[in-house]
């Protein structure tokens, strides 16, 4: 059956040899939309062939992060901490294995950000194995929660060494690096809760805050060496962490107080941290863009 003409399709002589020519041009027209349809895994193309550190990149909002990267062509190493019974040893391994089906190098090795020295040796090995670092996300982070006046000063030091000494132990290990060569992008997590805290998380809401002090000054530091310095602020993000840990009712208002009437997905978060990683977004610098669907409106 031919397809319809519209009303200022010309016709042509050619158009009497019948089915030959429709199918001619319905094989035109797919190419056509083929070749004008949006290609994703191009946007950012001058990512391919860069070298990036993910801190906490086995599970969760780092684990998509990582894969984000990788899926753009950059080669990328991660960290982990071993809890004491080898399951994130093994979400590791897991993480490494599939970044490892996108056809980019990878380097998975156990690091406590809170140790100088380990994040040293860490960098070391990254480089060593991409030749070089181009990009930092800081993503490593945990929360111990807790009303402030029951709160120990070992949950209070854990949260804050974790989430924002060890972003500095990061930033700072790698400086030498992104200054050497007048190129870095570097991108902190911190949370919604570093900018409007609730009930429990003292510890946690100081180290997020802590973390956009720490990403302004950075970035004014940082800056004359064109290294790039931002955070994203997510809200209520889908994690197993986040599900496990976190009461259902929270969960519910979370829902409510979100405009968009949803949580958060850790790809959401992906696009973002991978746009301010891209060249697309060269001219931003100490910004904090929240991911939170509207949560703090």
């Amino acid at each position: 059956m031919n397809r319809p003409r519209g009303p200022h399709t010309p016709v042509t002589a050619g158009e009497q040899s019948g089915p030959a020519v429709d199918e001619a041009l319905e094989q035109l027209l797919v190419e056509v939309v083929e070749e004008t349809r949006p290609q994703p895994a191009r946007a950012y193309s001058d990512l391919r062939g860069l070298g990036a550190i993910v801190t906490g990149g086995a599970t969760g909002i780092g684990r998509a992060i990582a894969l984000e990267l990788a899926q753009n062509g950059v080669h990328v190493a991660f960290n982990y901490l071993d809890d004491g019974d080898g399951r994130m040893r093994e979400e590791a391994e897991r993480t490494a294995s599939e970044l490892r089906l996108l056809e980019v190098q990878v380097l998975c090795a156990e690091c406590d950000v809170r140790d100088p020295r380990a994040v040293e040796r860490f960098v070391r090995r990254a480089r060593e194995a991409f030749g070089a670092l181009h990009i930092l996300v800081n993503n490593a982070g945990i929360g111990r929660d807790r009303a402030l006046w029951r709160m120990t000063d070992e949950q209070w030091r854990d949260v804050i060494d974790t989430n924002l000494t060890g972003a500095f132990n990061m930033i700072r290990a790698v400086t030498p690096l992104f200054r050497a060569q007048q190129y870095g992008k570097i991108v902190n997590v911190s949370s919604i809760h570093g900018i409007r805290s609730e009930f429990g998380l003292a510890n946690y809401s100081a180290s997020k805050a802590g973390l956009l002090g720490l990403t302004r000054s950075a970035a004014v530091e940082l800056g004359p060496s064109n290294i790039n310095v931002n955070a994203v602020a997510p809200g209520y993000i889908r994690t197993t962490r986040l599900t496990e840990a976190v009461p259902a009712e929270v969960l519910d208002r979370a829902r409510e107080k979100s405009v968009l009437g949803r949580l958060g997905d850790p790809q959401d978060v992906a696009h973002v941290v991978v746009f301010l990683c891209s060249e697309m977004a060269r001219h931003i610098t100490g910004v904090v863009i929240p991911v939170d669907g509207g949560h703090l409106l």
